[in-house]
């Protein structure tokens, strides 16, 4: 559900709208402070979707499209059932950029956990073990969250009833496989001023400068999850 103050900040398309010619919105999913998600249908196969949009204030920042698409780039190398799928990317006719990513249903591991509290220890463990799995091959090709938090550990189901877990929202992950110029853009978003990632999880040395994040960064957070 989506809070009042949430739904202040308007949506750059309402349900209705047809996106790319082939994407037709149904509904409003979740907005924050940094973008909105909601469900569509593809008009030829008939298939749900969750289109994800920056919102127009975030796109008034230089760097802010480009880390979206950076996003977009890095989860399209992640192949595991841990991870969101991400399927197509595209622009607006205003310019504004979008994904199109798999269709969760289920809760985040926090929503999920005061629902179902008293938590089951065997579940517990299987949803942090699931994350794990999902981090590790993240890592594999040397890409850092930075912001493992239990919101952004997703619960569902597999058609057998089994839960499945998925890791969201890389955002502010960052790559360790760069080229020269893609370090320096890294630098310049994550500078010594800047604490990407949320407190309550994060590594002393990411508090530091979220710019020295390594996987043991990731390996702390999840420990603290």
């Amino acid at each position: 559900m989506v809070s009042s103050a949430k739904q202040k900040l308007r949506a750059p398309v309402a349900p209705g709208d047809l996106v790319a010619d082939r994407y037709r919105v149904v509904r409003v999913l979740a907005s924050g402070g940094m973008g909105v998600v909601v469900e569509a249908v593809h008009e030829q196969l008939g298939s749900k979707v969750a289109l994800k949009f920056l919102h127009e204030h975030v796109l008034e920042h230089d760097h802010a499209k480009a880390r979206f698409l950076r996003e977009a780039m890095l989860a399209a190398k992640m192949r595991t059932e841990h991870i969101a799928r991400l399927f197509d990317v595209g622009t607006l006719e205003s310019g504004a950029p979008y994904v199109v990513m798999e269709l969760l249903e289920g809760q985040d591991a926090a929503a999920y956990a005061k629902s179902h509290a008293p938590l089951p220890i065997a579940e517990a463990v299987e949803i942090v073990a699931q994350a794990c799995e999902a981090m590790v091959h993240a890592h594999a090709v040397a890409v850092i969250h930075r912001d493992l938090k239990p919101h952004n550990l997703f619960v569902s189901r597999r058609d057998n009833g089994t839960l499945l877990v998925k890791v969201l929202d890389f955002g502010v992950s960052k790559s360790l496989e760069v080229s020269a110029d893609d370090a320096k853009e890294d630098l310049s978003l994550t500078d010594s001023t800047v604490t990407v990632g949320s407190p309550l999880y994060m590594a002393p040395e990411q508090m530091r400068a979220s710019r020295d994040a390594s996987r043991s960064s990731d390996i702390w957070s999840m420990g603290e999850i």
